[in-house]
């Protein structure tokens, strides 16, 4: 069965994305999620008002992928490199608040769980996401006959 690191990680993230705004409710942005930046590094706040699902699926997508994770590392992953003025940029973290909110979310979903050396994928959360790649490995197979072999037998 095709994996998360079978099929690229945009098309990925563009599928959980809608899976979760619309099958999982208990991810859901927070009251103040339309006001902040998603790091220091950044100078706005995210002009897609759908950025907390996008941001959401990218977590779930690290966890898979890095599991067991967690927060620090998750904060460097998507920190950036903060301009200074005139001084050289270096690199900042990114927003701990937000991660921390999203992974909380996912817990309650029962996608992710806590163990003793950070967050890793519940098997309910694996089973989606394999699902989801399945069906875009499908796709991209119909577009290029060539990753037929990469499908599993019963499904080509």
């Amino acid at each position: 069965m095709p994996t998360a690191y079978d099929v690229p990680p945009s098309l990925l993230i563009e599928r959980l994305t809608r899976y979760i705004k619309e099958e999982v409710p208990e991810v859901r942005p927070p009251p103040w999620a339309l006001y902040v930046k998603t790091g220091v590094s950044r100078e706005r706040v995210p002009t897609d008002p759908d950025w907390w699902y996008t941001r959401a699926a990218a977590v779930l997508r690290k966890v898979y992928m890095l599991g067991p994770i967690g927060i620090e590392s998750l904060r460097t992953i998507y920190g950036g490199r903060a301009r200074l003025g005139v001084r050289r940029e270096h690199h900042r973290k990114g927003s701990g608040a937000i991660i921390r909110k999203i992974l909380q979310q996912l817990e309650a979903a029962g996608l992710v769980k806590k163990t003793k050396r950070g967050r890793v994928v519940t098997p309910k959360g694996r089973s989606i996401i394999d699902q989801l790649s399945t069906e875009i490995l499908r796709e991209l197979a119909k577009k290029n006959p060539e990753l037929k072999k990469y499908l599993p037998i019963s499904r080509r």
